[in-house]
């Protein structure tokens, strides 16, 4: 597995995989083309049929600027490495192709070429299954963040330290601002209202309220292009910081027992990450807000006192209530029901937390064996449900305001 800091990155939403990646490949190409009169990069698969909303087109065209640049839109061209799939192309001043470059965003940010077996990791981890790393702690006498420390580099808990600061930030602009969100569906911006209702509630309403206030602002925020954390990725940024900050404020937890949660949660991340997927172009949602699910709850876990056993029911339980989960954005923004997705989801994070601590951590099916079933359903799913926007919810008409 990959190190922590794969996981974790800061970037624009709305997307990891459809602004993030492109971004990041557009980048790299054009410092290897630096003398390159226009450039043309072509996106197939997913990136074509849900870029426009994504905003694909914005951020390459953006990142190769002064040079222009033109895209080619192949939607129902799927390569079999990734269906994320890019070909950027220099083209000198007669419009001759003079150097090309395949690649892929395979999710959370990251690029690959399908001549890369690993997608990007660096294998830096000595094990890729939890019941492995679990086994590992209890002869080591080492809890799961000693674990991650022990195989990062010494800066760990800074770069850790700087991510949580960047999700704050992200928390703190959305909850400050107020009216629509860009695009078509003029979807309405929520965070602000619901922060200022849950401070006026009862204990147990304020504390739920609280954390859909917290998702919702970093939703927010990623929907309109903003600087967010991927958590594991854009479209599912508001989990993690919802359930961290909601119980820093609720048991006044230490900076030290966040930072370690969080390396937890990175940990839940990567095994997913590694095992089966992130992109919800590739598995649908569950291998997004499923993922950030099990990670948040993973993190609850731990900040509750709960043994490896416990936290490990804990991501099991959150990420397996997220199978099937279908990727179908309403025309292809990062909107509905992704923003929404995120608040409701990072309740039943802490749900699946406090779940596993009236056990004694017994539980029928682990973790691994529920990411390699996501990862199976995922591939079962078909393509319409899976970022294209071409079935499920997408099907319907961008109306925002719908009332009996």
């Amino acid at each position: 597995m990959d190190s922590l800091k794969e996981l974790y990155k800061l970037g624009n939403g709305p997307s990891s995989s459809h602004t993030m990646g492109p971004q990041k490949a557009a980048q790299m190409f054009r410092e290897r083309t630096p003398h390159a009169a226009r450039y043309r990069v072509t996106l197939y698969g997913s990136l074509a049929a849900t870029g426009k909303g994504h905003l694909t087109d914005w951020i390459i065209e953006k990142t190769l600027k002064p040079i222009e640049t033109e895209i080619v839109w192949k939607a129902d061209e799927v390569k079999p490495f990734h269906t994320n799939g890019m070909l950027f192309e220099s083209l000198d001043t007669l419009g001759e192709s003079t150097e090309q470059w395949e690649v892929f965003s395979v999710g959370g940010g990251t690029i690959a070429e399908a001549s890369s077996t690993s997608r990007g990791s660096k294998n830096i981890y000595p094990h890729s299954k939890l019941l492995d790393i679990m086994r590992f702690c209890r002869e080591e006498n080492i809890e799961l963040w000693e674990y991650v420390e022990r195989y990062e580099d010494s800066d760990l808990w800074d770069f850790l330290r700087e991510m949580w600061e960047a999700m704050v930030t992200a928390m703190d602009r959305g909850l400050q601002k107020t009216g629509v969100l860009p695009g078509e569906l003029k979807y309405p911006r929520k965070a602000n209202s619901f922060f200022k209702k849950a401070r006026l509630q009862a204990k147990h309403l304020k504390s739920t309220g609280m954390t859909f206030a917290y998702a919702l602002a970093v939703s927010e925020e990623n929907a309109s292009g903003g600087l967010v954390v991927t958590a594991p990725t854009c479209g599912s940024a508001g989990l993690v910081p919802a359930v961290l900050r909601s119980l820093k404020e609720e048991y006044d937890v230490s900076e030290d027992e966040l930072l370690r949660a969080l390396a937890i949660g990175g940990l839940i991340g990567n095994l997913v990450k590694e095992n089966a997927s992130i992109s919800g172009a590739e598995v649908g949602c569950q291998g997004e807000v499923g993922t950030a699910c099990a990670m948040a709850a993973a993190m609850a876990a731990y900040l509750f006192g709960g043994t490896l056993s416990q936290i490990d029911y804990a991501a099991e339980m959150a990420l397996e209530h997220h199978l099937g989960m279908t990727c179908d954005p309403v025309a292809g923004y990062v909107q509905v029901p992704c923003i929404e997705r995120n608040a409701v989801s990072a309740v039943r994070a802490l749900d699946a937390a406090e779940y596993t601590l009236f056990t004694d951590g017994d539980h029928c099916i682990s973790f691994d064996q529920v990411v390699l079933t996501m990862g199976e359903t995922g591939r079962d799913l078909k393509c319409g449900y899976k970022e294209t926007s071409l079935a499920g919810l997408a099907k319907y008409s961008p109306a925002c305001r719908f009332r009996l």
